[in-house]
């Protein structure tokens, strides 16, 4: 399996699977200097974990962090920066029964049709597991474009299910609830949902958003070094992303040229239907980007699907896993906003100083 990484400059590869003995990371490319403290990583990981409230899924990992290099008396040498987290929690027994059986919606199938052979336990590779070391890495480069630049990367839950949460937007009090709703009178409702919808057994999905404020002009280049395009790869990367907008996005259509351009006066712009680029190039507004996730495959309600050897089977899917896989992806896709915008500040940096 080859394109297990991120970046040109700053570049992560990530390694690892659901139920093996441990997930890891090399991040190539960090400038030296940066204090790295493993508690800061850790506090990252903690946001994203699963078994922080009742409706996510249950599976409990410690995420402590390991920095086997790079690192020297608390700060980046320059050299290889490798993280490692030990797997603690997984029980690879509830997936015995679907050893031999591919499950709808699930990437079982492409995996046995591409390698031959699969991880079952937990997903493998394909597991949401692996995004504990995006965050990792991320919280890296968040770090690093902080000291530098100032900038600052906020991503929310934009809507769970039917359910939009971000009419009214209290950016001091995302942190205070599981679900990084930005609207605290909207939690009770959603708590209320995802118990319901967590006793059917089924299944929801949800949109989440990422600004960074404080990115330069300038990131980002034409044709095939977009910025945005290199922001809706990542995204798209994670488990479950089925679509990405970048500012009005699909909005777009419906806008008349006369809304949707962004007028320029000597105070700034007017407005940020753009979501920060113009031409693939960032322009000194905040970045903005949504992601859509899908409902979560994993279910205990019967379906239909096959096994290895062809055979029609009834698919039941046992062990812990989450009604709603967007309520612990904001600090994932804060995580990937922080990759790409660092690599291409390095980017910058080398071709116009």
């Amino acid at each position: 399996m080859s394109h297990n990484t991120i970046g040109k400059l700053f570049r992560v590869t990530t390694f690892g699977e659901s139920h093996g003995p441990a997930i890891g990371c090399v991040i190539d490319g960090c400038p030296p200097g940066l204090e790295i403290v493993a508690g800061e990583i850790e506090a990252e990981l903690e946001r994203r974990a699963t078994g922080r409230s009742r409706h996510t899924s249950q599976r409990r990992e410690a995420d402590d962090v390991q920095i086997l290099s790079g690192v020297f008396e608390g700060r980046s040498t320059g050299t290889p920066i490798a993280l490692l987290v030990e797997n603690t929690d997984a029980r690879s027994r509830d997936y015995d029964d679907i050893a031999r059986q591919f499950r709808p919606g699930h990437a079982d199938y492409t995996y046995w049709k591409k390698y031959g052979v699969r991880d079952y336990r937990g997903g493998g590779r394909s597991s949401a597991r692996e995004t504990t070391m995006r965050v990792a890495a991320g919280a890296v480069a968040r770090k690093w474009l902080a000291v530098e630049l100032g900038v600052e990367i906020q991503g929310w839950l934009a809507q769970l299910g039917p359910l939009r949460t971000d009419e009214v937007m209290d950016w001091g009090t995302i942190e205070d609830n599981p679900f990084f709703c930005p609207n605290p009178a909207k939690v009770p409702e959603l708590e209320a949902f995802m118990d319901a919808l967590r006793k059917s057994g089924d299944s929801v999905g949800a949109r989440v958003n990422v600004i960074a404020r404080g990115v330069p002009a300038g990131l980002g280049a034409p044709v095939y070094g977009k910025l945005d395009a290199d922001l809706a790869s990542a995204m798209m990367s994670i488990n479950a992303a089925k679509g990405v907008e970048i500012g009005a996005g699909f909005a777009s259509v419906a806008q008349k040229g006369t809304e949707h351009r962004d007028e320029i006066t000597r105070e700034g712009f007017l407005s940020n239907h753009a979501g920060g680029i113009l031409g693939g190039i960032s322009s000194g507004q905040d970045l903005l980007v949504s992601t859509a996730f899908k409902p979560t495959s994993s279910l205990r309600i019967p379906c239909r699907g096959l096994d290895i050897d062809g055979n029609e089977v009834e698919v039941v899917t046992k062990g812990r896993h989450d009604p709603c896989v967007g309520i612990r992806a904001t600090p994932i896709v804060e995580a990937m906003m922080a990759l790409v915008v660092m690599d291409h500040v390095l980017r910058h940096r080398a071709q116009n100083g």
